[in-house]
C-alpha cells in the first residue's frame, strides 16, 4: 500500500480492524500460551494431580514431560485467534461507529455492539479452545492439533466442539461488561481526551483485564470441566458443571486457578490493546519522508474512539 492509498485510508475501514485484530489476537495467545496452559492444569478437575502455585505446575511441566510441553496445542489458537479477532474487532467498530452515530448512548454502544463482536468471535474460538485445552491435559493422548481434531469427532460428534458455546458466551458477555466499565474508569482519569498513548492503553487494559477475569473465574473453571471431558459425557450444560465443580471441589472449586487467570489476563489483555492500537494507527496514520529524509511537523496524536473489546480469549482462556 502506497502513502496515497494510507492517506486516503478512512478510520473505519473493515480492512485496517481486521489486520489490526487479527495480528493483536495471534500475538496476545503465542506470547501468553505458557501460563494458559498452567491455568488449564489448575482448573482441570479431572485428574488426581493437585498444584498449590503457578511456579510448582510449570516446574512439573517442564522436568516431567519436557521444555516444550507449555507451548504444546499452540497451534490451535494460531488457527483460531486470527480469524476470530478480525471478525471480533471489525464487527465490534463497525456496530459501535453506526449506532453511536444514530444518537444511541455511547456505553450502551459499547455494551451492544461487544456482545454480538462475541457471539461471533466465539462461535469461532470454542473449537479451538477445546483442542487446545485436550492437548494441554496431563498424559493428553493426542499426538498432535490434527489427531486430536479427528479422534474427538470421530469420538464424540461435531457438538462435543461447541459442548461449552453456551458457557463461554456466559462467561465472556459479562467479561466484557466488568471490562469495559473498568477500562472507562481508567480512561476517564488517565486519559480524558482520549489521544492515542501506549502506556495508558496497556495499563488501562490490564487493569480492566484483570478484574474481569477475577469476578468472572467460576464460569471459566466450569468451560474447562466441559472442555476436558474425554470419551463419554458425563457433564453437559453449564448448570450440569456448576453443580459438578461444587460437588468435586466444593466452593472453593470455583476459583480453582484464578491467580493463574488473573496474571494471564492482565499482560494478555495489555498486548491485545497496544497491538492492536499500534497497528490500527501505523494502518490509518501514515508519516510522510520525502527524499531527502526530512518529516511533516508533527501533528497531534489521533483520539481514540472509544474501547475497543478485549480478546476473547479470552478471557479467554
Amino acid at each position: 500500500m502506497n502513502f496515497e492509498d494510507y492517506e486516503t485510508l478512512p478510520t473505519t475501514d473493515v480492512s485496517t480492524h481486521m489486520t489490526a485484530g487479527a495480528i493483536a489476537g495471534v500475538m496476545e495467545h503465542c506470547v501468553m500460551y505458557p501460563l494458559d496452559s498452567v491455568k488449564t492444569r489448575m482448573q482441570s478437575l479431572s485428574g488426581t494431580t493437585s498444584y498449590r502455585s503457578i511456579g510448582e505446575v510449570l516446574q512439573r511441566m517442564v522436568s516431567q514431560e519436557g521444555i516444550l510441553r507449555p507451548v504444546r496445542g499452540m497451534g490451535a489458537v494460531v488457527m483460531g485467534a486470527g480469524p476470530a479477532h478480525a471478525l471480533y474487532f471489525s464487527c465490534y467498530e463497525y456496530l459501535k461507529e453506526n449506532m453511536t452515530h444514530r444518537g444511541l448512548n455511547n456505553h450502551l454502544a459499547y455494551g451492544v455492539a461487544g456482545s454480538v463482536a462475541t457471539v461471533l468471535h466465539d462461535g469461532i474460538m470454542t473449537p479451538a479452545d477445546v483442542v487446545k485445552q485436550r492437548i494441554q491435559m496431563y498424559n493428553s493422548p493426542y499426538k498432535n492439533l490434527l489427531d486430536c481434531i479427528i479422534r474427538v469427532y470421530r469420538a464424540e460428534g461435531l457438538l462435543a466442539f461447541y459442548r461449552s458455546y453456551t458457557t463461554q458466551l456466559a462467561m465472556n458477555l459479562p467479561f466484557q461488561s466488568f471490562h469495559f466499565v473498568m477500562y472507562e474508569l481508567c480512561q476517564n482519569m488517565w486519559n480524558p481526551e482520549r489521544t492515542y498513548n501506549p502506556a495508558i492503553h496497556m495499563a488501562s487494559g490490564a487493569i480492566a483485564g484483570g478484574v474481569a477475569a477475577a469476578i468472572t473465574t467460576p464460569l471459566d473453571v466450569c468451560k474447562t470441566l466441559l472442555n476436558t471431558q474425554e470419551g463419554t459425557v458425563k457433564v453437559s450444560g453449564l448448570v450440569n458443571a456448576i453443580q459438578a465443580v461444587y460437588k468435586i471441589g466444593g466452593p472453593l472449586g470455583y476459583f480453582r486457578g484464578m491467580s493463574a487467570r488473573v496474571i494471564y489476563q492482565m499482560p494478555s489483555t495489555a498486548i491485545c490493546w497496544s497491538t492492536y492500537e499500534f497497528f490500527k494507527y501505523m494502518l490509518t496514520t501514515p508519516v510522510a519522508v520525502d527524499s531527502i529524509g526530512e518529516t511533516p511537523e508533527a501533528e497531534s496524536p489521533p483520539k481514540s474512539r472509544g474501547p475497543a473489546p478485549d480478546m476473547a480469549g479470552s478471557s479467554r482462556g
